[in-house]
């Protein structure tokens, strides 16, 4: 299962859209806006109202935490009074006037750790909830092994975790019926939960627990939420969706996004563009660029040996000649699999090896379950095709270590292809040690 982080706007936007399916007793205002600065703020306000009427509070939205304990949310107290649009205008516009250092990790309110430096780009806007302490409660779910694990707390807020002796932890295997599972949340229902929203509480985690397997999340926090009443307040949310599901769950997500983490480096238009297409797909297609310049590319089949090719060619020749990281699996078409290989010969044929060695393309993984191996090598097959001529300039020598259904004439066919385009291509079968491929190609 790939997880892959969401931003709360997003997150609170899923379960909104589904909010009478799984919380149909309980009221959500869902009035939450995601800007990049000041004026675009000021422009939605035109048309969500409610921005103008209310007391607000802003904060990023970059798929980072300890937000309040950097200092990073913008909300109604003593010193700076009510929050009006133009004050959250101006302070979105401050923030994200300059690079703003964060950091992950606190012990107590101090600082603990390297921060992370950059812009900050999105932020989230609502209205401020009027509520005590006592009305924050924390709840999240998660897979831990073979069981979807529910936590629940009656101590929401920024100190769940310093309190995490008081959360309640309940699992349940992923085979559980809907009718075991509210007997089993009924039960573990915390005792410090105020006696009269214990009924309520419970009712909420079940429609919670089921919106979280129902919608594919992978992790799905909020902390805290704010229970008056009948009323829901999400105050703050932390999600990770199940891409491998992704195809199936366009219409019930929407068009979310799967951004960069503040700090981090952005994505290649290459790799967003695996990334859309593994989406769409029920196969994985993942790939990660470590060094363009490198030597050594892959097109590794299956997740385990991408790690074990990944790991042989940092052994063998040092990571800084490896290229790239990633796999194709899980039965990928024809079509599929000729992107994903036109992407990485794209990417190997731009520039020469800076030392004029022959760069090399290392086609490896153990030996199938399911997957067609000669359907999977057609599409590769058709990319030598359109890239032969950029890979004789450039110098590509080719090594395919492969098993599976198919993998004779696969094989047979890759070899029969490249010999016919003029490419230097070794071909071994399930007889080859899976990374013998890496040692004869780099030690030739």
């Amino acid at each position: 299962m790939a997880q892959k982080a969401i931003r709360e706007f997003d997150a609170k936007s899923i379960l909104a859209k589904h909010w009478d399916k799984y919380f149909p007793n309980f009221t959500y205002a869902y009035e939450t806006v995601m800007v990049q600065n000041g004026s675009e703020l000021n422009e939605v306000a035109q048309e969500k109202t409610w921005l103008s009427e209310k007391t607000l509070v802003a904060k990023p939205d970059m798929l980072f935490g300890k937000r309040g304990k950097n200092g990073l949310v913008l909300f109604r107290d003593a010193k700076p009074g009510d929050v009006s649009l133009a004050k959250a205008a101006s302070w979105i516009d401050e923030k994200s006037s300059e690079k703003q250092s964060v950091y992950f990790s606190f012990e107590g309110d101090t600082p603990h750790g390297e921060a992370k430096v950059d812009m900050l780009t999105y932020f989230i806007v609502e209205p401020f909830t009027p509520h005590s302490q006592e009305e924050e409660y924390y709840i999240s779910a998660t897979c831990v092994g073979d069981n979807d694990v529910l936590y629940m707390s009656a101590e929401g807020g920024m100190e769940v975790e310093e309190n995490w002796d008081k959360v309640i932890e309940v699992a349940f295997p992923i085979t559980a019926t809907e009718e075991e599972i509210a007997e089993g949340i009924r039960a573990s229902i915390p005792k410090d939960v105020a006696e009269k929203d214990k009924e309520a509480f419970a009712e909420f985690a079940i429609g919670f627990f089921k919106a979280y397997r129902e919608l594919n999340f992978a992790y799905l926090e909020i902390n805290p939420f704010v229970m008056q009443g009948n009323k829901i307040e999400l105050l703050d949310m932390v999600a990770k969706l199940d891409d491998t599901a992704g195809f199936m769950m366009r219409e019930q997500w929407g068009d979310v996004e799967y951004p960069t983490s503040f700090g981090m480096e952005e994505k290649s238009p290459e790799v967003l563009a695996i990334e859309d297409a593994d989406s769409k797909s029920g196969a994985s297609l993942k790939l990660t660029i470590l060094k363009p310049e490198a030597r050594v590319w892959t097109m590794v089949a299956g997740g385990g040996a991408s790690v074990v090719y990944a790991d042989t060619i940092a052994d063998l020749a040092g990571i800084e000649d490896l290229a790239n990281y990633g796999e194709y699996s899980g039965g990928p078409t024809t079509s599929e699999t000729k992107f994903y290989a036109e992407t990485i010969l794209d990417l190997m044929t731009r520039t020469k090896d800076a030392q004029g060695r022959d760069k090399v393309l290392i086609i490896g993984g153990a030996i199938a379950n399911f997957t067609d191996v000669a359907k999977t090598f057609t599409g590769i097959i058709q990319a030598f095709e359109n890239y032969a001529d950029k890979m004789k300039e450039v110098g590509i020598e080719i090594y395919v270590r492969r098993g599976g259904p198919n993998y004779e004439k696969g094989l047979k066919d890759i070899k029969e292809a490249a010999d016919r385009l003029g490419l230097y291509i070794e071909v071994y079968g399930p007889e080859t040690h899976v990374t013998d491929i890496v040692r004869m190609a780099l030690t030739k």
